[in-house]
């Protein structure tokens, strides 16, 4: 009698939480010439039909499809659920960086989630830490008319390259979060900071007290608050 109860109720539960539960998936395709596998998390109740804000999120180190599905499910997932938000992370495709030779599957791979998702205004969210906040502010430099926002956490502007093509960054918002221990870090993307601030970027810099270079986003509420900055960017005027 106890097993065919316990059995009923776990049933009923499954029955209760599947349909809304939020899933994250694995996909394959050619991007630039390259086949490349990348992570998707949809949220609860996900329709294929429907439009959805995104948010293109590059991992660190390097680079690896396992480490970018980490970052989604640690620093993004249960707020991009509770918020309706599509999150995105590719692996590199053949171990070079996304602010390197990978940069070749874009803006390829950001036509794809444009043409699947339909984001407002045909524009996307992009952040990352570390290698992957690099390649963040590498990929929104280089292909500005599909940001909507950059997040680096940390993450900067880095070379003369993208620092050339930094100004048609100006309409979208930027945000850099960075450790109070990432003593490296945190001194060149306070100088950048302030630099782009005085040139009138919508810019945003915030050091994470006891923070190391690995900001821990559980420990400092940090998803609640990357969303908050994404959610809170109103378009510039003439966008």
């Amino acid at each position: 009698m106890t097993r065919l109860w316990l059995l009923g109720l776990a049933i009923a539960s499954l029955l209760i939480v599947s349909p809304a539960s939020a899933e994250v998936v694995q996909r394959t395709g050619r991007f630039g010439g390259t086949q490349v596998t990348y992570v998707v998390s949809l949220p609860p109740g996900y329709d294929a039909a429907r439009a959805y804000p995104v948010v293109l999120v590059f991992t660190g180190g390097p680079q690896l499809l396992r480490m970018a599905e980490g970052t989604v499910r640690t620093d993004w997932q249960a707020e991009a659920d509770r918020r309706g938000y599509v999150v995105v992370s590719p692996g590199t495709p053949d171990g070079s960086l996304f602010f390197e030779a990978a940069d070749r599957i874009f803006p390829e791979f950001l036509d794809m989630l444009v043409r699947e998702f339909t984001p407002v205004n045909g524009r996307v969210h992009i952040a990352g830490h570390s290698n992957g906040g690099l390649s963040a502010f590498h990929i929104a430099a280089k292909f500005p008319q599909y940001v909507a926002t950059v997040t680096g956490y940390p993450g900067l502007l880095d070379g003369s390259a993208d620092l050339a093509r930094a100004a048609a960054l100006k309409p979208a918002c930027l945000f850099m979060h960075v450790g109070e221990k990432d003593d490296g870090w945190r001194g060149a993307m306070r100088q950048q900071y302030e630099t782009l601030m005085k040139q009138g970027y919508r810019i945003r810099f915030t050091v994470e007290p006891g923070q190391v270079h690995r900001i821990k986003a559980g420990e400092v509420n940090l998803s609640r608050r990357l969303f908050d900055e994404i959610d809170g960017c109103r378009p510039a005027a003439g966008r």
